[in-house]
């Protein structure tokens, strides 16, 4: 009867040595999984905002009337285009960890990257500065417009609308498809 009962004891106490151990695991795991998903992310979102860069340039450079579509996925944060003051803006909130160092603008390409923290989460502002160079309008108006996050990609018509000689090239961004705020 003692040895039945001793079995007992011992199944459960390896059990939970056992799901201390894992438990322990993860402890030290996860957050370095969380951070590298973060990083994952940023660095996606950067490359998204090259391509928008490059096709804005490009619709830019081949005259009026040139039109493209654009696709963007906004799985974290937002997109905000600012036609007020000419600049495209992703915001990521609550990063794991700084992406670089904070209050420190860097730039990667023509993307400006700029790290904050607050009193429990971390940010990162991603931008994209056109003032002086292409006047960026949404829906023909200048507002600040802005989309977060969604299921659905955003579909994006980005066209030249006019040139006037010694003026800037004016963009209009419109959304076709996907749910905008």
């Amino acid at each position: 009867m003692t040895r039945r009962g001793q079995v007992w004891i011992e199944t459960v106490l390896y059990t939970l040595i056992g799901l201390a151990l894992i438990g322990m695991v993860l402890a030290f795991a996860l957050p370095k999984i969380n951070q590298t998903r973060d990083e994952i992310i940023v660095d996606q979102t950067i490359e998204s905002l090259k391509e928008l860069d490059n096709l804005i340039n490009g619709v830019a450079d081949q005259g009026p009337g040139n039109r493209r579509t654009y696709e963007i996925g906004i799985k974290r944060g937002s997109l905000t285009f600012n036609s007020e003051e000419d600049i495209i803006e992703f915001r990521i909130k609550d990063l794991a960890d700084l992406y670089s160092e904070e209050g420190i603008e860097i730039e990667n390409g023509r993307v400006k990257i700029l790290s904050s923290s607050g009193q429990k989460d971390k940010e990162i502002l991603l931008s994209l500065d056109y003032e002086n160079k292409i006047n960026i309008s949404y829906a023909g108006r200048d507002e600040i417009k802005e989309f977060s996050a969604a299921p659905i990609p955003y579909k994006l018509s980005v066209t030249n609308e006019r040139q006037v000689v010694g003026e800037l090239v004016n963009i209009n961004i419109e959304a076709i498809s996907g749910s905008s705020n």
